[in-house]
């Protein structure tokens, strides 16, 4: 008998394993239709591509006349670093709006529909059906969590979008000069703004495994959303004050902006490095225990 026959002789003895994975494939593929057909879904991407419409138009009318707005300064800080180029080239409302919404925005969203992962289920009474075999509580939470990052990867690619066209619309578009004052053509600036996307979508893993932990804690979705974003904003207070120095750079919140040194020549990568870690380390944490929960979580509902 050869390899190909055995293999089908075991498939047809035990089916189980393939049928799993096409249920969790199907389980996946009807999590990511739901939740990017709700309307607080929409509501929340309209939102943040409208936040780039309002700086790249707040940008022109303040430079009406179209002078420059002065050199782009060094310091690493995302947005007073790339603001103040947006006239030079429109590529630089990308990575202002990058920074103007990281901060809250975005992380805000990633919240709500983290927030509302499993709570939000229990609420609605679905979550037992969902539960059916062959998925069970790991599979179904670790596909509510990869529904959770593509919400992070669309959001943050909706702001980028959003922010690329409004400043080719409104503002010159051509060879970039970087935060350390070298110049880089228009396509090496391109890939370094859908790099930066991407390191902002992973900045936000953490966030979302928060809120996926916190969803199991409650079968309330707008008590899970409320908490997870309370507990943004009390991270993000904490990380502004100056006496809480020692345990800042344990805040997921801390190396977010470090985003700005990818426009660097050369590029910085230490606190890139440590922001990514971080991040893994905090999905890794509230990963475990959002796991620990929800598979010995008496589901009622």
């Amino acid at each position: 008998m050869s390899r190909a026959d055995t293999t089908a002789v075991r498939e047809a003895a035990d089916p189980a394993p393939r049928a799993r994975v096409l249920w969790t494939l199907g389980l996946l593929r009807n999590e990511l239709l739901t939740t990017f057909r709700r309307w607080r879904t929409l509501a929340l991407l309209a939102v943040l591509a409208a936040v780039p419409v309002l700086v790249g138009i707040a940008v022109k009318i303040e430079t009406g006349d179209g002078s420059s707005a002065g050199p782009g300064g060094g310091g690493g800080e995302g947005g007073p670093a790339f603001i103040a180029q947006i006239t030079n080239n429109g590529l630089f409302l990308v990575f202002t709006a990058l920074a103007a919404t990281l901060p809250f925005f975005l992380p805000m969203a990633i919240g709500v529909v983290a927030g509302d992962a499993i709570a939000g289920e229990s609420a609605a009474g679905t979550l037992r059906y969902l539960l059916v075999a062959p998925a069970g509580r790991s599979r179904l939470l670790l596909t509510k969590y990869a529904t959770v990052m593509a919400f992070c990867l669309a959001a943050t690619l909706v702001v980028a979008v959003s922010a690329l066209a409004v400043g080719a619309l409104l503002f010159p578009l051509g060879d970039l000069t970087t935060i350390s004052g070298t110049t880089i053509s228009f396509t090496d600036g391109l890939l370094r703004a859908l790099l930066i996307a991407l390191v902002v979508a992973a900045s936000l893993t953490g966030v979302a495994a928060l809120g996926l932990f916190v969803s199991t804690l409650t079968g309330s979705g707008i008590a899970a959303m409320a908490t997870t974003v309370g507990l943004l904003i009390t991270v993000q207070i904490l990380d502004q004050i100056p006496q809480l120095h020692a345990i800042q750079p344990y805040l997921f919140s801390h190396y977010w902006l470090s985003f700005a040194d990818l426009m660097r020549e050369p590029v910085y990568w230490d606190e890139l490095v440590k922001n990514l870690g971080l991040q893994a380390l905090y999905a890794a944490v509230f990963g475990s225990a959002a796991w620990a929960r929800f598979t010995t979580k008496d589901i009622t509902s």
